[in-house]
């Protein structure tokens, strides 16, 4: 479902994307929902790790990519149904390469990919 979402993002898009990994991971790791300040009883979907492309810099030493993890335990756990849960990956992956692109929350939200 993750490659469907991938695939049927613009061209310009999944071209932007060349300095990006995107992986499927099962949960998110304890200590990141620490860091983010995630309740016990809450839990992310994706996390995006890196540079956003607006805070890079040609001067900037070489680095590995960046990292959008998907989560699919709690993405399954919370959409069983395929046709909700497609959709929620779509928003999670959308979500998470606004970040990339530099988006904040607030921004994301407006967009309705929150």
């Amino acid at each position: 479902m993750l490659t469907r979402a991938v695939e049927a993002l613009p061209v310009e898009f999944r071209e932007a994307l060349d300095d990006l990994a995107i992986v499927v991971e099962g949960w998110p790791p304890d200590d990141l929902l620490d860091e983010l300040g995630v309740p016990p009883d809450g839990t992310i979907y994706g996390f995006y790790q890196g540079v956003p492309l607006p805070e890079r810099s040609v001067s900037d030493p070489y680095r590995l990519p960046d990292v959008i993890s998907v989560y699919q335990g709690p993405l399954e756990e919370d959409f069983p149904e395929p046709g909700e849960l497609q959709r929620q990956i779509r928003i999670t992956l959308l979500h998470e390469i606004g970040h990339y692109f530099g988006l904040d929350e607030d921004a994301l939200e407006r967009l309705g990919y929150a």
